[in-house]
């Protein structure tokens, strides 16, 4: 807000309430210059705000006349009406922008002039919110706006936070059954009303493969996955949806992965619905091609999100082939059937993707595209984002197009209520400013798979998110359509709108603010000074182990959270490096946000406490607030007394030294002592801590079928740390061997038979070879694979076509795969579900051993495995070298942990005292 409107707000406080004295039941005659849809429902806006403070309201075509009526006049600067009162007012319009608005009263008559229909409707809404806040029809004002963004949307997930019976990650079908909120047209008005009121003006609707819900193909019938009765409900509700959407200046888009294809489709022709390794072949290309074109035919007005990555091997030149020989042709075929020359905007996702090699080709061919990417990766970590992933969002920013960026799931966030208003805006601020960004894309602040309800334990009817998080919504929308709001007249805003929401005064509506503030920094740095990812394979809010947070590479440590998402820090392993060493530390230490996270929380309680005898409105929402705040002062100095714990347990693998052992301790102890607290807070107050609860969820425990969904599942898992330590402390001052590691059975191999490749075999010993087509042999390797038989591939066809093997087995088996640990080309990436949501569909995405083979003159090796039931199967790779280290028995034991062969100072990690 400028100081010229916070004066004109002060003046108007006066104004408007005279001017109601005045003329308390004064007509005051609405023209509305245009029938368009959004000038309408802009038009009633007002006139609804004036009704509810008693006055009468005509709505005409004609502005009202005599020098006593006051009128209020509605359009677009193309009307005539419009233009002349434009003139009158000497208003210039040179630089109004899309979405732009001005509002001026002269005499008795107000005008509201938008630069476009969407302009208009934002300038009624201005003004009806003036109505509201000073309770009368202002006696003076001068407005004149424009957004900053020039998308901001938000996204409802059509999905489930379980797989359904039969099908895959992302594939949910349309269904009442699945879905029934979906037909809910009040829900639909209620959740569009919002986003109309905080202006946005996209909608993103997130689905895997939505077509075969949609429409039918004449070439495909039996593509279809709902029965006619839902199929006509589909078309009933989504016509429904996308109208009431345009009415309100919101554009819909509709989201799909590649390359899905509908289960009934692929039954049909016996084939997955996905395959993230499998080519593009001619029929599925068909099919996509003819579902986008039916789609667009059917709903021109509705835009597409393209993500190519995920779903499809991303990197390479598959994903460039299929958006611009499949995707945008569809596109095209859809406009052509329907006589259009014009062309609906297509979002391209910069997912496990190379989004600029993709728009280079893509467009001299189609003009109207707009690229996506994440914030934060799957959280909310920082507003001072840098390194390569900032590089990224600069270089599609720079391509010409809109970049819009993506404030995506927020794992760490959930599901604890978050509205640090501070936080939020400087964020924004920095997708213009790093970024260069100029859109938003909101997911919900929590509970994501689980819309529309929150997570919090409550009766019947389960708290709607739109409700719950109303804040969330709210800032991120102010800040979009305007961040350089000044900081003190911000503080005041969101404090006043507390006050109003409680019923206290704005003093105790700033201590509210000041507790948002204080537990939304807490989050954000616990995730970027210790996680392992920024993903949402980790629950945050579920704590780490002992061994995550001592041995995060051996987790598939995910680099961006660390060299792009925060500021220049240190990792816990690194700063306990340097303080061996007696170096200097860089940046963000663990150590300092151990002490400012506990902090945060203390300060976030206490701003809370002192203003709850204040509050004499909705006070059980504010108990539940509270609650929340509690839950973060308990998550902080778990992780700041685990964290110390670790430093601790890292220090004892320099010194060999028992003593410093012994430290951890308390530490570890404090931390279970906090989060048996943070367990008793969410026990009766929320149903889950993530909304996801499929095998994605790793860390700190995998969530196999809604397990480690809750803190009280996961409490006794970090007992048994503490009481491993110590028995491992007894152990190890007994026997006066600070560093014994238990020796590991050789495993043995399981019969299997192998169709393809048609390779030979070779034991798992130094000095052998292991492709056909280079002299590299294994120069060191853990004595409890040398059991096992390899089999030998070629480098060459690796990198060229990947690795295809087709084997047979009367027996659940394991198949140990040996991934390089680098990143450079050539080599096959580790299964990594950041990119890749069926990473682990074989149980493949943990590294089973860190560490435990060399090759001459190439990295260390992890072994990951996949696990297959008895029968015949074929594996498909992507493109790259592995090695394929042979099969063992699927229930075979088999410890994990870091062997350690790539340490050159021979230290072994200190995550096994606590396994």
């Amino acid at each position: 807000m400028s100081k010229t409107r916070c004066t004109l707000v002060m003046f108007l406080l006066f104004m408007g309430a005279a001017v109601k004295a005045q003329l308390p039941a004064s007509r005051i005659v609405i023209a509305r210059t245009t029938a368009i849809p959004r000038v309408n429902y802009g038009v009633e806006q007002v006139s609804n705000a004036l009704i509810r403070e008693g006055f009468k309201t005509a709505l005409t075509r004609q502005p009202g006349k005599g020098k006593l009526q006051q009128s209020i006049v509605a359009g677009t600067l193309h009307d005539t009406v419009v233009k002349t009162y434009l003139k009158t007012f000497q208003i210039d319009t040179a630089n109004m922008g899309k979405e732009g608005f001005v509002i001026r009263r002269s005499g008795n008559l107000i005008l509201v002039a938008g630069a476009d229909p969407s302009g208009a409707l934002y300038g009624c809404l201005e003004l009806a919110e003036q109505i509201k806040q000073f309770k009368a029809l202002p006696a003076t004002i001068d407005i004149r706006e424009k957004p900053q963004m020039v998308l901001r949307g938000t996204c409802v997930g059509i999905q489930k936070p379980y797989y359904l019976p039969g099908r895959t990650v992302y594939e949910y079908p349309y269904t009442p059954e699945t879905f029934p909120w979906l037909y809910d047209k009040k829900l639909w008005l209620q959740y569009l009303d919002t986003l109309v009121a905080n202006r946005y003006n996209s909608l993103y609707l997130w689905n895997g493969h939505p077509f075969a819900s949609l429409v039918r193909l004449k070439d495909y019938p039996y593509a279809v996955e709902v029965d006619d009765a839902t199929f006509k409900k589909n078309e009933d509700i989504y016509r429904f949806l996308t109208t009431e959407a345009d009415k309100r200046g919101i554009w819909v888009i509709q989201m799909f992965y590649n390359i899905i294809v509908s289960k009934p489709f692929a039954e049909h022709h016996k084939i997955k619905t996905q395959d993230r390794e499998r080519p593009i072949i001619p029929l599925i290309a068909d099919y996509t091609r003819k579902s986008i074109a039916a789609f667009v035919e059917k709903y021109p007005n509705v835009g597409l999100l393209v993500c190519l990555g995920e779903a499809m091997e991303g990197v390479g030149r598959d994903d460039i082939d299929w958006f611009t020989k499949t995707i945008i042709p569809g596109v095209q075929d859809g406009l052509k059937a329907l006589g259009r020359t014009d062309e609906p905007p297509i979002v391209l996702r910069a997912h496990d993707s190379d989004a600029p090699a993709v728009m280079k080709e893509a467009l001299p061919l189609y003009k109207q595209l707009y690229t996506e990417a994440k914030y934060n990766g799957e959280a909310l970590t920082t507003y001072t984002p840098r390194g390569p992933w900032a590089e990224l969002h600069r270089t599609l920013s720079r391509i010409g197009t809109v970049q819009i960026e993506n404030v995506h799931i927020l794992a760490n966030l959930e599901p604890f209520r978050y509205g640090s208003a501070d936080f939020i805006q400087k964020s924004v601020q920095a997708m213009h400013s790093v970024y260069e960004a100029n859109g938003l894309h909101l997911y919900p602040q929590a509970s994501y798979w689980d819309w529309p309800y929150a997570a919090d334990s409550t009766q019947s009817p389960l708290l709607l998110q739109v409700e719950r998080d109303w804040l969330w919504y709210r800032e991120w929308a102010r800040y979009a359509w305007n961040a350089n709001r000044d900081r003190v007249e911000e503080i005041n805003y969101w404090a006043g709108l507390l006050a109003a929401r409680y019923g206290c005064s704005l003093n105790d509506g700033k201590k509210i603010l000041d507790a948002y503030e204080e537990s939304g920094e807490i989050a954000p740095k616990l995730l970027r000074r210790f996680g392992i990812t920024d993903g949402n394979r980790q629950t945050m809010t579920l704590g780490m182990t002992m061994p995550q947070l001592v041995n995060p590479n051996r987790f598939g440590l995910f680099t961006l959270l660390y060299n792009s998402e925060g500021p220049e820090g240190e990792m816990l392993s690194e700063y306990a490096a340097k303080e061996w060493q007696k170096q200097s530390h860089i940046g963000e230490t663990p150590t300092q946000v151990i002490a400012e996270v506990k902090i945060h929380g203390q300060k976030a309680l206490d701003a809370i406490n002192a203003a709850e005898q204040n509050v004499t409105r909705n006070k059980e929402d504010f108990l539940l607030l509270k609650n929340d705040m509690l839950c973060y002062n308990a998550l902080a100095n778990h992780y700041a007394f685990k964290a110390q714990a670790a430093l601790d347990a890292l220090r004892y693998k320099y010194s060999n030294q028992l003593t410093d052992l012994q430290k951890v301790v308390k530490p570890l102890e404090e931390s279970v002592d906090w989060y048996r607290k943070l367990t008793d807070l969410t026990k009766a107050t929320y149903r889950y801590a993530n909304s996801m609860q499929t095998q994605q969820r790793k860390i700190p425990f995998r969530g196999v079928n809604a397990t480690y969904k809750n803190w009280w599942e996961v409490l006794p898992e970090f007992e048994k740390e503490v009481s491993r330590l110590k028995k491992r402390i007894d152990s190890l001052h007994t026997a006066k061997n600070k560093m014994t590691v238990a020796v590991n059975p050789v495993l043995q191999s399981a019969a299997v038979s192998l169709t393809s490749p048609a390779s030979a075999r070779y034991r798992l010993l130094k000095g052998a070879r292991v492709f056909t087509d280079s002299t590299r042999t294994i120069a060191a390797i853990i004595p409890e694979l040398q059991a096992l038989e390899g089999i030998t591939t070629s480098w060459a066809e690796q990198v060229q076509n990947g690795t295809t093997l087709t084997f047979t087995t009367t027996t659940p088996v394991k198949l140990l795969v040996g991934f390089f640990h680098t990143k450079a080309p050539g080599f096959l990436a580790a299964p990594e579900l950041e990119t890749n949501a069926t990473a682990n569909d074989y149980g493949q995405a943990d590294v089973k051993i860190a560490n435990a083979i060399i090759l001459e003159g190439l990295p260390p090796v992890n072994i990951h495995t996949y696990s297959f039931k008895a029968g015949t199967h074929t594996l498909r790779l992507a493109k790259g070298v592995c090695l394929l280290l042979g099969f063992l028995p699927d229930q075979a034991p088999m410890r994990v942990y870091d062997a350690a062969l790539q340490t050159t100072d021979g230290r072994k990690e200190v995550d096994w005292i606590f396994e």
